[in-house]
């Protein structure tokens, strides 16, 4: 760049800022945009390396367009498929996968995937491009976007793994495994983690295998193993996650979960639970004496909106409020199986459970 194009630029951008500076009162997230802007100006008078200024503006380019592609769809439940890349269309997980993500975009949800070979392109050819999003990122052994979503406006590039797994989990309201090396690991215990330690909002997780395969239950056998045994997770964690090599469990696990529940969030010490249909007070008290083991006091209470919630977009919704211990997640998602067995949402609602 030429000394006067640089100074163009600098002088567009200063207008630019100026221009935004001066709309932040009455800009819908003002205050928000002004702490982002306080915090560059902050990193601009620390010591930082060049380096550290290129990663952070290539992180905020990979935020911004993938913002940008997810944003006309919030409103449309999303499934996250992994798998290997090295499983060939002829090998049988294939098969499934590309009928996993029919029977998923048939039931209104859409796909997300890797945007690559094998498991991914499985899942993009089944969901097929309108209902596909994939989120690509260029390794120097594997080819590009699969020919399933190549080219389509919801195909994501990330120059980095770390702001592509943030949009894997933050887009994604389901989670499919289907058997995979050392990334589809790295993806399964990742979702665990964040589960266990509640960063992540409860979603459901299955891990599918073919038929007959074991996969997954050797993996299974691992947790309990190694992990269980020795107490280094709780007894209830194995209810974070379902196994099964049956294609309607697989989505049922999914299409289930939200079936009267809708979502959940904190206000302040609290959790707000989201629910598509009102508990009958019979219900609720089934609910207290079954769980009131992860109350850190008082009782799972029904409620509206709360004051904070002000600006949430289910302010319709009735809610559960309730002092969670934000320990025992494998009782949280006892709790939740526990209300969608219980409530009766009206068929409308379950015939669309992909709707936010």
């Amino acid at each position: 760049m030429t000394q006067l194009s640089s100074s163009k630029a600098l002088e567009s951008l200063r207008v630019d800022i100026n221009e935004l500076i001066d709309q932040l009162p009455t800009t819908k997230h003002g205050e928000l945009i002004q702490q982002a802007l306080a915090t560059v100006v902050q990193m601009a008078d620390g010591d930082i390396d060049r380096l550290d200024w290129k990663i952070l503006n290539a992180s905020l380019r990979d935020m911004e367009q993938a913002f940008k592609v997810f944003y006309p769809y919030r409103h449309v439940r999303k499934i996250a498929i992994f798998g290997s890349a090295r499983i060939a269309p002829n090998q049988p997980e294939y098969q499934l996968a590309i009928d996993f993500a029919r029977c998923v975009t048939q039931q209104g949800f859409m796909v997300i995937t890797g945007a690559g070979g094998g498991i991914m392109q499985a899942g993009n050819e089944g969901a097929g491009a309108e209902n596909s999003f994939g989120l690509n990122i260029q390794l120097p052994f594997e080819q590009g976007a699969n020919p399933f979503i190549e080219g389509d406006p919801k195909l994501v590039p990330f120059k980095y793994f770390f702001t592509r797994k943030l949009f894997f989990l933050r887009e994604s309201d389901a989670l499919a495994l289907f058997p995979g090396g050392f990334g589809t690991q790295d993806e399964a215990f990742e979702c665990l983690t964040l589960t266990q330690t509640g960063k992540s909002a409860p979603v459901p997780l299955v891990l599918i295998d073919c038929p007959g395969g074991d996969y997954w239950h050797d993996w299974h056998n691992y947790i309990h193993k190694q992990l269980l045994r020795r107490g280094l997770i709780s007894s209830q964690d194995p209810s974070l996650y379902t196994i099964t090599d049956r294609l309607d469990v697989a989505c049922e696990a999914i299409s289930g979960f939200y079936r009267v529940y809708h979502s959940s969030r904190y206000v302040g010490s609290k959790l707000v639970m989201r629910l598509k249909s009102e508990l009958s007070d019979m219900h609720l008290e089934k609910l207290n004496a079954t769980f009131s083991d992860i109350l850190v006091k008082g009782r799972i209470e029904k409620s509206r909106a709360l004051p904070q919630e002000s600006r949430d977009e289910t302010l319709e919704l009735p809610r559960l409020v309730l002092y969670f211990n934000q320990r025992d997640l494998g009782r949280l998602y006892q709790l939740i199986a526990a209300i969608n067995e219980l409530g009766t949402p009206s068929p409308e609602i379950s015939a669309h459970p992909e709707r936010k």
